[in-house]
Protein backbone atom coordinates (compact mmCIF):
# COMPACT_ATOMS: atom_id res chain seq x y z
CA UNK A 1 0.00 0.00 0.00
CA UNK A 2 1.07 3.80 -1.27
CA UNK A 3 2.58 5.62 2.23
CA UNK A 4 -0.23 8.09 1.27
CA UNK A 5 -3.33 6.05 1.48
CA UNK A 6 -1.71 4.38 4.41
CA UNK A 7 -1.50 7.14 6.46
CA UNK A 8 -5.46 8.58 5.01
CA UNK A 9 -6.39 4.88 5.68
CA UNK A 10 -5.36 5.00 9.43
CA UNK A 11 -6.13 8.68 10.02
CA UNK A 12 -9.57 7.63 9.27
CA UNK A 13 -9.84 4.28 11.16
CA UNK A 14 -9.13 6.72 14.00
CA UNK A 15 -11.19 9.61 13.97
CA UNK A 16 -13.51 9.00 11.04
CA UNK A 17 -16.33 8.96 13.94
CA UNK A 18 -16.11 12.10 15.64
CA UNK A 19 -15.47 13.83 11.89
CA UNK A 20 -18.87 12.39 10.40
CA UNK A 21 -21.05 13.31 13.72
CA UNK A 22 -19.75 16.44 13.29
CA UNK A 23 -20.34 16.83 9.77
CA UNK A 24 -23.44 15.05 9.95
CA UNK A 25 -24.70 17.72 13.03
CA UNK A 26 -23.56 20.79 10.80
CA UNK A 27 -25.23 19.24 7.69
CA UNK A 28 -28.60 18.98 9.56
CA UNK A 29 -28.94 22.54 10.24
CA UNK A 30 -27.45 23.57 6.84
CA UNK A 31 -30.20 21.23 5.18
CA UNK A 32 -32.99 22.46 7.52
CA UNK A 33 -32.29 26.39 6.78
CA UNK A 34 -31.58 26.03 3.00
CA UNK A 35 -35.43 24.59 3.06
CA UNK A 36 -36.66 27.94 4.47
CA UNK A 37 -35.27 28.76 1.88
CA UNK A 38 -32.31 31.02 2.85
CA UNK A 39 -29.26 29.77 1.21
CA UNK A 40 -26.81 32.66 2.46
CA UNK A 41 -27.40 31.82 6.02
CA UNK A 42 -26.99 27.91 4.99
CA UNK A 43 -23.49 28.77 3.67
CA UNK A 44 -22.66 31.28 6.83
CA UNK A 45 -23.30 28.28 9.12
CA UNK A 46 -21.27 25.91 6.45
CA UNK A 47 -18.43 27.67 6.93
CA UNK A 48 -18.89 27.97 10.93
CA UNK A 49 -18.88 24.04 10.78
CA UNK A 50 -15.93 24.18 8.69
CA UNK A 51 -14.24 26.20 10.92
CA UNK A 52 -14.31 24.26 14.07
CA UNK A 53 -14.05 21.00 12.26
CA UNK A 54 -10.64 22.38 10.91
CA UNK A 55 -9.86 23.97 14.00
CA UNK A 56 -10.20 20.36 15.37
CA UNK A 57 -7.66 18.98 13.25
CA UNK A 58 -8.98 17.86 10.18
CA UNK A 59 -6.72 16.53 7.39
CA UNK A 60 -5.59 18.54 4.53
CA UNK A 61 -6.22 15.21 2.70
CA UNK A 62 -10.33 15.06 3.78
CA UNK A 63 -10.56 19.10 3.03
CA UNK A 64 -9.21 18.06 -0.19
CA UNK A 65 -11.55 15.71 -1.33
CA UNK A 66 -14.68 17.38 0.24
CA UNK A 67 -13.22 20.02 -1.99
CA UNK A 68 -13.38 17.63 -4.71
CA UNK A 69 -16.42 16.39 -4.18
CA UNK A 70 -18.00 20.20 -3.71
CA UNK A 71 -16.69 21.21 -7.40
CA UNK A 72 -17.66 18.36 -8.98
CA UNK A 73 -21.70 18.29 -7.21
CA UNK A 74 -22.12 21.98 -8.65
CA UNK A 75 -24.14 21.04 -11.50
CA UNK A 76 -26.48 19.54 -9.67
CA UNK A 77 -26.82 22.18 -7.09
CA UNK A 78 -27.58 25.14 -9.56
CA UNK A 79 -30.09 22.33 -11.07
CA UNK A 80 -31.68 22.55 -7.23
CA UNK A 81 -30.95 26.85 -7.18
CA UNK A 82 -34.31 28.44 -7.47
CA UNK A 83 -34.82 30.57 -10.16
CA UNK A 84 -34.20 34.54 -7.78
CA UNK A 85 -31.07 32.38 -6.30
CA UNK A 86 -29.65 31.69 -9.76
CA UNK A 87 -30.19 35.16 -10.51
CA UNK A 88 -28.45 36.31 -8.03
CA UNK A 89 -25.32 34.58 -9.14
CA UNK A 90 -25.92 35.94 -12.66
CA UNK A 91 -26.21 39.45 -10.88
CA UNK A 92 -22.73 39.17 -9.97
CA UNK A 93 -20.99 37.99 -12.92
CA UNK A 94 -22.81 41.05 -14.75
CA UNK A 95 -25.31 43.52 -12.73
CA UNK A 96 -25.69 45.50 -15.76
CA UNK A 97 -28.16 42.93 -16.77
CA UNK A 98 -30.88 44.07 -14.76
CA UNK A 99 -30.07 47.50 -13.80
CA UNK A 100 -33.53 48.43 -12.61
CA UNK A 101 -34.33 44.96 -10.84
CA UNK A 102 -31.67 42.28 -9.47
CA UNK A 103 -28.45 44.58 -10.27
CA UNK A 104 -29.70 48.09 -8.77
CA UNK A 105 -28.43 46.96 -5.49
CA UNK A 106 -24.83 45.97 -6.97
CA UNK A 107 -25.18 48.78 -9.13
CA UNK A 108 -25.91 51.40 -6.50
CA UNK A 109 -23.88 50.68 -4.09
CA UNK A 110 -20.59 50.30 -6.10
CA UNK A 111 -21.81 53.56 -7.37
CA UNK A 112 -21.75 55.17 -3.34
CA UNK A 113 -18.30 54.01 -2.45
CA UNK A 114 -16.70 54.87 -5.03
CA UNK A 115 -17.78 58.45 -5.17
CA UNK A 116 -16.59 58.73 -1.62
CA UNK A 117 -13.05 59.02 -3.17
CA UNK A 118 -10.08 59.13 -0.93
CA UNK A 119 -11.41 61.15 2.01
CA UNK A 120 -15.47 60.96 1.85
CA UNK A 121 -18.15 63.07 1.34
CA UNK A 122 -18.63 63.86 5.21
CA UNK A 123 -20.84 62.69 7.75
CA UNK A 124 -24.32 62.69 6.39
CA UNK A 125 -23.17 64.30 3.18
CA UNK A 126 -23.76 61.49 1.21
CA UNK A 127 -25.93 61.81 -1.70
CA UNK A 128 -26.15 58.69 -2.69
CA UNK A 129 -27.65 57.96 0.68
CA UNK A 130 -29.60 60.44 1.54
CA UNK A 131 -31.51 60.43 -2.33
CA UNK A 132 -32.80 56.94 -1.52
CA UNK A 133 -30.69 55.46 -4.00
CA UNK A 134 -28.93 53.05 -1.96
CA UNK A 135 -31.53 50.40 -0.72
CA UNK A 136 -31.43 48.66 3.38
CA UNK A 137 -28.87 51.63 3.98
CA UNK A 138 -28.85 50.94 7.85
CA UNK A 139 -29.03 47.27 7.31
CA UNK A 140 -27.53 45.12 4.56
CA UNK A 141 -25.77 48.15 2.68
CA UNK A 142 -24.66 50.43 5.19
CA UNK A 143 -20.90 49.99 4.27
CA UNK A 144 -22.26 51.82 0.85
CA UNK A 145 -23.12 54.32 3.31
CA UNK A 146 -19.58 54.52 4.96
CA UNK A 147 -17.98 54.40 2.23
CA UNK A 148 -19.93 57.23 0.68
CA UNK A 149 -19.39 59.36 3.98
CA UNK A 150 -15.58 58.36 5.17
CA UNK A 151 -14.00 57.52 1.52
CA UNK A 152 -11.38 55.07 1.21
CA UNK A 153 -9.00 55.99 4.07
CA UNK A 154 -12.44 55.68 6.32
CA UNK A 155 -12.71 52.23 4.80
CA UNK A 156 -8.85 51.20 5.46
CA UNK A 157 -9.26 52.44 9.39
CA UNK A 158 -13.06 50.14 9.60
CA UNK A 159 -10.78 46.81 8.28
CA UNK A 160 -7.98 47.76 10.86
CA UNK A 161 -10.41 47.96 13.41
CA UNK A 162 -11.45 44.59 12.17
CA UNK A 163 -7.89 43.04 12.11
CA UNK A 164 -7.05 44.16 15.44
CA UNK A 165 -10.74 42.04 16.91
CA UNK A 166 -9.80 39.22 14.78
CA UNK A 167 -6.44 38.63 15.38
CA UNK A 168 -6.77 39.24 19.37
CA UNK A 169 -9.88 36.81 18.94
CA UNK A 170 -7.06 34.28 16.77
CA UNK A 171 -4.79 35.22 19.93
CA UNK A 172 -7.04 34.37 22.63
CA UNK A 173 -7.79 31.20 20.42
CA UNK A 174 -4.44 30.11 20.63
CA UNK A 175 -4.12 30.94 24.34
CA UNK A 176 -7.07 28.75 25.49
CA UNK A 177 -7.06 26.46 28.00
CA UNK A 178 -8.91 23.34 26.78
CA UNK A 179 -9.71 21.98 23.25
CA UNK A 180 -13.36 23.15 23.80
CA UNK A 181 -12.77 25.99 24.59
CA UNK A 182 -10.19 26.42 21.70
CA UNK A 183 -12.93 26.06 19.08
CA UNK A 184 -15.43 27.75 20.79
CA UNK A 185 -13.26 31.00 20.47
CA UNK A 186 -11.74 29.90 16.90
CA UNK A 187 -15.31 29.35 15.78
CA UNK A 188 -16.93 33.06 17.38
CA UNK A 189 -13.53 34.76 15.69
CA UNK A 190 -13.85 33.04 11.93
CA UNK A 191 -17.69 33.58 12.30
CA UNK A 192 -17.22 37.50 12.52
CA UNK A 193 -14.75 37.41 10.09
CA UNK A 194 -16.86 35.76 7.88
CA UNK A 195 -19.99 38.22 8.43
CA UNK A 196 -17.45 41.11 7.49
CA UNK A 197 -15.82 39.66 4.38
CA UNK A 198 -19.39 38.54 2.97
CA UNK A 199 -21.53 41.54 3.83
CA UNK A 200 -18.22 43.91 2.23
CA UNK A 201 -18.00 41.43 -0.86
CA UNK A 202 -21.21 41.94 -1.57
CA UNK A 203 -21.61 45.89 -0.98
CA UNK A 204 -18.63 46.02 -3.62
CA UNK A 205 -19.72 43.62 -6.05
CA UNK A 206 -17.39 40.14 -5.44
CA UNK A 207 -20.11 38.40 -3.87
CA UNK A 208 -23.66 37.62 -4.30
CA UNK A 209 -26.17 39.95 -2.39
CA UNK A 210 -27.33 37.92 0.71
CA UNK A 211 -28.57 39.61 3.96
CA UNK A 212 -25.86 40.03 5.97
CA UNK A 213 -25.23 42.33 8.63
CA UNK A 214 -21.80 44.20 9.09
CA UNK A 215 -20.60 43.56 12.55
CA UNK A 216 -20.98 46.19 14.88
CA UNK A 217 -22.18 49.00 12.52
CA UNK A 218 -25.42 47.75 10.94
CA UNK A 219 -28.69 48.64 12.59
CA UNK A 220 -30.06 45.88 14.34
CA UNK A 221 -30.43 44.40 17.68
CA UNK A 222 -30.40 41.03 17.59
CA UNK A 223 -27.25 41.12 15.40
CA UNK A 224 -25.45 43.54 17.99
CA UNK A 225 -26.31 41.00 20.99
CA UNK A 226 -24.91 37.77 19.22
CA UNK A 227 -21.74 39.87 18.33
CA UNK A 228 -21.49 41.11 21.70
CA UNK A 229 -22.32 37.38 23.53
CA UNK A 230 -19.53 35.91 21.55
CA UNK A 231 -17.09 38.60 21.93
CA UNK A 232 -18.35 38.13 26.15
CA UNK A 233 -17.65 34.62 25.21
CA UNK A 234 -14.19 35.29 24.01
CA UNK A 235 -13.38 37.78 27.19
CA UNK A 236 -14.23 34.78 29.55
CA UNK A 237 -12.10 32.07 28.00
CA UNK A 238 -9.25 34.63 28.40
CA UNK A 239 -9.79 35.49 31.26
CA UNK A 240 -9.39 31.71 32.46
CA UNK A 241 -6.50 30.83 30.82
CA UNK A 242 -3.33 29.43 32.45
CA UNK A 243 -0.73 32.49 33.34
CA UNK A 244 1.84 30.32 34.35
CA UNK A 245 2.52 26.60 32.65
CA UNK A 246 2.47 23.91 35.21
Amino acid sequence: MHPTVRRLWIYLTRNIDGTLFGIVLALLAVGLIARQPDLGTAVLITAAGFFVLFLAGLSWRIITGLAIAGAAALPFVWSALRDYQRQRILTLIDPTQDPLGTGYHTIQSMIAVGSGGWFGKGWLNGSQTHLDFIPERTTDFVFAVYGEEFGLFGCLALLGLYLAAISRGMLITANAPTMFARLLAGAITLTFFTYAFVNMGMVTGILPVVGVPLPLISYGGTALTSICLGFGILMSINSHRKLVQT
